[in-house]
């Protein structure tokens, strides 16, 4: 016999007994006179489930709860809790349909509801997508974090003071590495948490009052987790800065997805930003060893410099300037990567974007072809032949010089006529000149260290003055500039002597003719060629 409500007149316990019995269908296990006890949102939210889950939402249903939310939105909290209590005791119970019916009803009241009460009801909300995550099923976990990405596409009115989504944050990053043995299941977790990712990001990064998303804690996490399935791919080729249209098969690959949000990511990072962005790539990139392929590390910096905003451009040349010298004892197959990521990096940069810090960026260098230059010559990093001291490989370091020499070429391509002035005067200051510039001190310094550091050196020069063109040829070259490198045209180095040359073509020539003298060859005897009215003099090396 049904407990009669103590403070309700027998009038209304009538009203309430037959309201009951027409809200509730016959077979749902709820007797009418109890249920009349019950409060109308968990008898509304009852409604929404129908006796066969295959069924799906009861929909009538739901639009009248979605109205009972919106007429009485404080009641959207406990609405949320009740919802969450029984997602929770059917997960429990392994009643998967209702679950499924249940996520579909919060998506459903979230969209419609953006009152100032939501935040408690989104606590709710995480709460339970938060549960689906935590199972081991598959399918639950895709069906948590699809909700998920829905809840992150709503602006809502009201901040939030208290929520945290740093659960999510190393949820949807394992969830990027899973090892499911079904490949394709192993795909769609994998997909399921990139698309997690970019949800959290889109969620938090205008936020003020959330946890920084950018802090070192979240990139640390975020970034590698997106690198890892950017590697899957087998395409070697980074796109242009506005994505291709690509075919529906390739948008559901998790590599084309991972590089929509990697450069979704990249395009929100502001000024402060951009280090924290940055810096989980060069590490990842360090413990992979996938500088020495030099591939995949291209394609990373080409979507990072076509992402960022341009006027960011300089932050990046910064940071690759610091690891290499940070690696500066590592591998030359290691610095030649870093080297030749800087050579694509300078070529994507618009003009003058390597910024105000011109001349460190040409002191990287040349310090970094000097010791190039060091190592070769002593065979070892430390200058000393003890027995387990690394090895150099002569032609790897040969490979890294020229290396060093196209960036400085790219670099200064990028910089206004006047800037370019002073990087050649810079860089002429960097030769060793007998009785102009001061003795080298260079690890193993000597004859054969002097003349390569000056080879090398005058090599950078040919690059940096390549198309090279001023109105007042005065101004630009001083004579601090061209003493110094007229006085090698003095020496009986005949290869210094011919990039002396080439260097005065490339200041000179006004109409593109240096081309022309492409085919000089550098002769040790002059006597071959056979030159009247020429005596030999006893010096067979001159030109």
């Amino acid at each position: 016999m049904p407990l009669p409500a103590p403070d309700v007149p027998a009038s209304q316990r009538l009203a309430l007994d037959c309201r009951t019995l027409l809200d509730h269908r016959i077979g749902k296990g709820v007797c009418g006179c109890c249920g009349a006890l019950r409060p109308r949102y968990k008898r509304l939210v009852d409604n929404i489930f129908p006796e066969d889950p295959e069924d799906g939402l009861v929909k009538a249903n739901m639009e009248k709860l979605t109205f009972y939310a919106l007429s009485a939105p404080e009641k959207l909290d406990r609405i949320g809790a009740y919802l969450s209590e029984r997602l929770s005791r059917d997960v429990a119970r392994h009643r998967y349909g209702y679950v499924c019916i249940a996520m579909e009803a919060l998506d459903q009241l979230l969209m419609a509801c953006h009152c100032q009460s939501i935040n408690l009801f989104v606590e709710s909300f995480l709460k339970m997508v938060r549960k689906l995550l935590e199972s081991d099923k598959p399918s639950l976990q895709i069906l948590g974090t699809n909700s998920f990405v829905k809840f992150a596409n709503i602006e809502e009115d009201t901040p939030s003071y208290h929520r945290s989504y740093d659960f999510f944050v190393s949820r949807f990053s394992e969830m990027c590495h899973s090892s499911f043995e079904d490949p394709d299941i192993r795909t769609k977790i994998r997909m399921a948490g990139i698309k997690g990712l970019q949800g959290v990001v889109r969620k938090t990064v205008n936020d003020e009052l959330q946890a920084n998303i950018w802090d070192p804690q979240h990139m640390d996490k975020i970034v590698p987790s997106l690198l890892f399935n950017l590697q899957s791919g087998q395409r070697t080729e980074s796109r242009s800065p506005s994505p291709l249209q690509a075919s529906e098969k390739e948008k559901e690959s998790p590599v084309e997805l991972t590089e929509r949000c990697f450069r979704e990511l990249l395009g929100r990072a502001a000024y402060g930003n951009i280090k924290n962005a940055v810096t989980p790539v060069l590490m990842h990139l360090d413990n992979h060893s996938l500088w020495e392929g030099k591939t995949f590390a291209v394609r990373c910096f080409k979507i990072i410099m076509y992402s960022i905003q341009s006027q960011h451009s300089h932050l990046v040349i910064q940071q690759l300037l610091g690891h290499l010298d940070a690696n500066s004892k590592n591998s030359a197959t290691v610095r030649a990567g870093i080297v030749e990521v800087l050579l694509e990096a300078a070529a994507i940069a618009a003009s003058g974007s390597v910024g105000p810090t011109v001349l460190e960026v040409f002191n990287t260098l040349l310090r970094q072809l000097r010791l190039s230059v060091d190592y070769e010559l002593t065979g070892s990093y430390d200058g000393s032949t003890n027995i387990g001291t690394k090895i150099i490989k002569a032609h790897e370091e040969r490979q890294l010089q020229e290396a060093v020499i196209r960036t400085i070429g790219s670099f200064a391509n990028t910089l206004p006529t006047y800037q370019r002035s002073e990087v050649m005067l810079f860089i002429m200051g960097k030769i060793p000149v007998p009785g102009i510039h001061p003795a080298l001190t260079s690890i193993g310094s000597g004859p054969e260290v002097t003349r390569m550091i000056q080879v090398m050196l005058l090599k950078s020069l040919v690059q940096v003055t390549a198309g090279f063109q001023t109105t007042n040829m005065l101004t630009a070259l001083p004579s601090s500039f061209l003493e110094p490198l007229l006085s090698f045209s003095l020496t009986e180095d005949p290869e210094l002597r011919l990039l002396v040359l080439q260097i005065l073509l490339s200041l000179i020539d006004r109409h593109d003719n240096t081309a022309k003298f492409s085919d000089i060859r550098c002769i040790n005897n002059m006597v071959m060629l056979l030159l009247t009215g020429y005596r030999d003099s006893g010096n067979n090396d001159t030109e």
